[in-house]
């Protein structure tokens, strides 16, 4: 592939966030221009009706998402549809702008094809991403905005935090993520404990369904974002939380605390992302699946690089998947790869839709967390 040999060994010298901030200007004037922009959905778009699902009542052109991190205030919203995706999420966004954590705060792992990165929730803040978002339109992909908790407010006061965001940015997400399990907010995992976790899902499916009868419509989804480090008795205590409230699914997973089987010696803290991450990510989504009978939609994340590593994640239980660190490994035409893949595994399987093919293999204990 062009952007392997020849694109990713240049940009690869130079630093990593100076790098992404690059190819987000790129991508918003592309996202500006009419032949620019039909040019890349011509070359990256695959539309196959085996690839199309309705998951928590929104119709998916295909099960290939950006995940949050990538467009933290909503640029890309013209974007990244012309790259084939089929929904986008962006955020992580909070109540308060704020600036992050000091740099470094984003390091590639070539040999491990990961990332680890302490970015520390750097966005514009929820005031600003909404007025972007009211300027750019709905793109024509469902968008996920991922909301988190400021890092100048005390966990004591995270509820009303959350419930601000959520609030100004509820007319232009068509499902919106609860991020409690970022590593990189001090305090912030706390809220994945039950008693937390559920007064804060209570409070915003409250004001979910306090916004949709004024908007006279459904409430939205709501899913709540969960960390791979968790044991099963945790896991089982979200479950409950997450049925209790009646929320839409779960995302998993974020990025992990873990620095298990790496061969680049690279002591930085932050979250880890990428090829390590996949089996346990995998075996998350697989429990997850198990444990709630398959009842819960579930967004899977972590170490999706091929068409292969996103089909496995289908069959443990995801109705849907996300890609960040493969699209950096792999770059632009990841998703057409994936999608085109996910045909020919259809194919293969005999089966009519990939609807069809969630959780096929749950039922197979192996690689649960325990």
């Amino acid at each position: 592939m062009l952007y392997t040999s020849l694109f990713r060994p240049f940009l690869f010298r130079q630093d990593p966030e100076a790098v992404h901030e690059l190819v987000i200007r790129l991508l918003e004037q592309v996202g500006k221009t009419p032949l620019l922009s039909g040019c890349l959905r011509r070359c990256f778009s695959v539309e196959d009706r085996r690839l199309v699902s309705t998951v928590m009542g929104l119709r998916f052109p295909n099960p290939v998402g950006l995940a949050a991190g990538f467009d933290k205030n909503g640029r890309l919203v013209r974007s990244i549809p012309l790259l084939g995706f089929g929904f986008m999420e962006i955020g992580t966004v909070t109540a308060h702008p704020q600036a992050g954590n000091p740099r470094p705060r984003l390091f590639r792992l070539p040999a491990d094809q990961a990332l680890i990165n302490r970015m520390g929730f750097n966005n514009a803040g929820a005031d600003a991403v909404a007025k972007h978002l009211e300027q750019a339109g709905k793109p024509p992909i469902p968008l996920g905005i991922n909301i988190g908790k400021s890092k100048i407010v005390p966990l004591s006061q995270a509820v009303a935090d959350y419930l601000y965001s959520f609030e100004r940015l509820y007319p232009w997400g068509d499902f919106f993520v609860v991020n409690v399990s970022s590593p990189n907010t001090p305090g912030l995992r706390q809220l994945q404990e039950g008693s937390l976790l559920g007064e804060l899902l209570h409070a915003l499916q409250e004001q979910n369904i306090q916004l949709a009868t004024q908007a006279h419509h459904p409430p939205k989804p709501l899913l709540v974002k969960i960390a791979p480090d968790l044991v099963p008795s945790q896991l089982d205590a979200i479950v409950d939380v997450v049925a209790e409230q009646r929320i839409a699914g779960i995302v998993a997973t974020n990025t992990t605390v873990a620095r298990n089987g790496l061969t680049t010696a690279l002591d930085e803290a932050g979250g880890l992302s990428g090829r390590p991450l996949r089996q346990r990510s995998t075996a998350i989504i697989r429990y997850l699946f198990q444990r709630t009978e398959g009842r819960i939609p579930i967004i899977g994340v972590g170490g999706i690089f091929s068409a292969a590593d996103a089909w496995e994640k289908i069959l443990a239980g995801a109705s849907l998947v996300q890609v960040y660190t493969g699209l950096i490994y792999e770059g632009p035409s990841l998703v057409r790869h994936i999608t085109r893949g996910l045909c020919a595994c259809l194919s293969a399987a005999g089966l009519q839709t990939v609807t069809d093919a969630v959780g096929q293999d749950a039922c197979n204990p192996e690689n649960t967390p325990r």
